[in-house]
C-alpha cells in the first residue's frame, strides 16, 4: 500500500511539473503592461475614473475616455482578464491613435454584461461594428473573464476563456482595411465600472 501511494505521489508530481512547464512555455516572451500597484506606463484620456484596487486596474465609472499605454504596438499577443459590472459596457482598443474615437482609429474588442445573448457585431468579443464573434463567450457579470488578443500584420485573432471566436484579415474587410495598423493598446471608460487584472503583451516580429 505504502510503495502504492509513493507511486501514485510520484505520477502526480510528474503531472504537475509537465503541466507548470507547459504554463511556464506559454508565457515565454511575455512582458506585464501592469505593474499591479499604480498606473505607471499608462495615460489617463478624458475623465480621471481610472484607479488600482487590490492588484486590479478599476474604472470607476464617472465620466468617459479612456486608457491608454505608454508606447504603441503594432504586431502583438495581448493576454488580460476583465470583470464588467451589472449592465456594464467597455472594450479594449488596439492599435488605436491619440486623436479620434479609439474604437474606430485602430479597432475595439467589445466587452458587455451579455452573457447568453446571441452574437453580434456588439456583443462581447466583436471587434466592434464589424465582425461579430463566432461564439459569446462572456461569463455573468462579477466573473472574471480571459481574453487573447493576436494582432500579426492584417490578422486578428480573438480567443476568450479558451475558446476562438474572431479571425478576421484586415485587408480583405471593408471596415477595417483602412485602420491603424500600429497604435495604442486601451482600456475605455464607458460610464460603467469594470476590473482589469494580469494585462500582459508579448511583441512579435
Amino acid at each position: 500500500m505504502r510503495k502504492w501511494l509513493v507511486a501514485v505521489g510520484v505520477i502526480f508530481a510528474i503531472f504537475v511539473s509537465a503541466f507548470a512547464l507547459k504554463a511556464q512555455k506559454a508565457e515565454e516572451g511575455f512582458v506585464p503592461l501592469f505593474n499591479g500597484k499604480d498606473l505607471t506606463g499608462w495615460h489617463v484620456m478624458g475623465t480621471p475614473a481610472w484607479k488600482v484596487e487590490d492588484g486590479k486596474i478599476v474604472c470607476t465609472g464617472e465620466g468617459g475616455g479612456w486608457l491608454r499605454s505608454d508606447k504603441q504596438y503594432e504586431n502583438f499577443v495581448l493576454r488580460l482578464e476583465f470583470k464588467i459590472s451589472k449592465g456594464g459596457n467597455s472594450g479594449i482598443f488596439i492599435r488605436s491613435a491619440l486623436e479620434g474615437n479609439p474604437a474606430f482609429t485602430g479597432m475595439e474588442v467589445q466587452i458587455l454584461d451579455d452573457h447568453g445573448r446571441d452574437p453580434a457585431p456588439y456583443t462581447t468579443g466583436a471587434i466592434y461594428d464589424a465582425v461579430a464573434p463566432k461564439k459569446n463567450m462572456s461569463k455573468p457579470a462579477g466573473e472574471w473573464n480571459f481574453v487573447e488578443i493576436i494582432c500579426s500584420g492584417p490578422w486578428v485573432v480573438v480567443a476568450m476563456n479558451g475558446e476562438e471566436i474572431v479571425r478576421t484579415n484586415m485587408d480583405e474587410h471593408p471596415k477595417l482595411k483602412g485602420r491603424l495598423r500600429k497604435g495604442y493598446i486601451g482600456l475605455q471608460n464607458h460610464g460603467n465600472r469594470v476590473e482589469f487584472r494580469n494585462i500582459r503583451i508579448k511583441e512579435l516580429r
